[in-house]
């Protein structure tokens, strides 16, 4: 694949990955988007009803 580049330590082993992401761009949002991810696993969620009720109380249209 281009636009990848592996990078090696003095050992030879495969330390980490160079992404040319005008070519990749759809990999750098994957990439955004687990960050993201990642740095919100620990929060609470929110009930679906609640959500919903805040909604409608705030009177926007429904879809």
């Amino acid at each position: 694949m281009t636009g990848l580049q592996c990078l090696t330590d003095e050992k030879g082993r495969k330390v980490a990955v160079q992404i040319d992401l005008r070519k990749h761009r759809a990999l750098r949002e994957d990439c955004y988007d687990g960050l993201v991810s990642e740095r919100r696993r620990k929060e609470k969620g929110v009930p679906f009803e609640t959500v919903k009720a805040n909604v409608i109380k705030r009177g926007r249209p429904r879809g």
